[in-house]
């Protein structure tokens, strides 16, 4: 049986994950909490936005109302990488080369590894930011659609369109798909190869979580009474084809998602605080936690895939073992 243990916070957690197999966790009061060798806490922000790992899984990247960048690791001091006053930091994204990508209002910024600052300034406001898996071109989600830069280049920017408020953005590992969750219930995405458009519907909720599967053929979302996992490993990626609906309830909505690093199996975790694991081959199901204390907003596991970090809306935290 998975053992729980707990850590009971106060507040929205924006992000719960390991940072070097330690559990960490960024409250949107600023706050970033770990469990090593005991509860030891970090004032990193004021007020918290996002957060992301660093590429190499070291530090915590985070995003603040501050106007700050920042990377906390396990001496537990927040590094301020950098600062633009007045500013909300809304989205961030880390490149294997060391890059960061954070957005602010209607312009992102691409951070290099020495220190230098680009800005790229779109009409409407940025959303969501992503690198594409070699980190050598950046995606940057927006009112109407996708903008594709390569930071290291003056070439033209890339526009896909699609009317609509396109609020994040991912690429598939494959670096073959880009995909977008939007203001309304549904995802759309691009083939990149012809920029051929994709249209995946039907959820009662808008998509907030989602996770890619460890050899990106699935692309697990929420957003819907059970996890809505979509198929990518053909040419076509999900066109014509139905999603895997895996952890059916029909009192609760999934929260989060976080697929296994070594398995075909997804942590699914619903608004009533409930933790299930589901396998995508054969659709088998396993309880990880019980309803608890607020939605969970966070989940992610360790570099083994032998525990699971979730944290919640109302700071009703803790690490799942599922370990035998």
């Amino acid at each position: 049986m998975p053992t729980i243990a707990p850590l009971d916070l106060s507040g929205h957690c924006v992000d719960a994950r390991f940072i070097r197999d330690v559990p960490f966790f960024a409250l949107a009061d600023g706050t970033i909490h770990r469990l090593d060798n005991g509860h030891k806490e970090t004032q990193a922000h004021d007020g918290l936005l996002c957060a992301v790992p660093s590429f190499d899984g070291k530090l915590l990247l985070t995003g603040g109302e501050d106007g700050r960048i920042c990377t906390t690791g396990l001496n537990g001091e927040a590094q301020e990488l950098n600062i633009l006053p007045r500013k909300w930091m809304t989205a961030l994204a880390a490149a294997p080369n060391g890059a960061i990508a954070f957005a602010s209002g209607r312009s992102a910024w691409v951070r290099s590894p020495d220190g230098s600052l680009r800005e790229f300034p779109h009409e409407r406001s940025v959303e969501g930011v992503a690198f594409a898996p070699k980190g050598f071109r950046l995606a940057v989600a927006r009112y109407n659609g996708v903008t594709l830069h390569w930071p290291a280049t003056n070439g033209a920017p890339t526009e896909l369109e699609w009317k609509g408020a396109h609020v994040s953005v991912t690429y598939s590992p494959d670096n073959r798909f880009l995909v977008t969750s939007m203001q309304e219930n549904a995802l759309h995405g691009w083939r990149l190869e012809d920029n051929r458009h994709m249209r995946m519907t039907g959820y009662p909720n808008k998509v907030k979580s989602w996770s890619w599967s460890v050899k990106g053929k699935w692309l697990a979302t929420s957003g819907a009474p059970a996890a809505i996992i979509w198929p990518f490993a053909g040419k076509d990626g999900p066109m014509g084809k139905a999603p895997l609906e895996l952890g059916t309830r029909g009192d609760s909505l999934v929260s989060a998602v976080a697929c296994h690093p070594v398995e075909e199996i997804v942590a699914i975790g619903y608004s009533d605080g409930m933790i299930l694991v589901g396998r995508f081959g054969d659709q088998k199901e396993v309880l990880l936690r019980r309803p608890g204390k607020g939605a969970i907003s966070s989940m992610n596991w360790d570099t083994a895939g032998h525990r699971l970090v979730f944290g919640t809306e109302v700071g009703d935290c803790g690490v799942v073992d599922i370990a035998m």
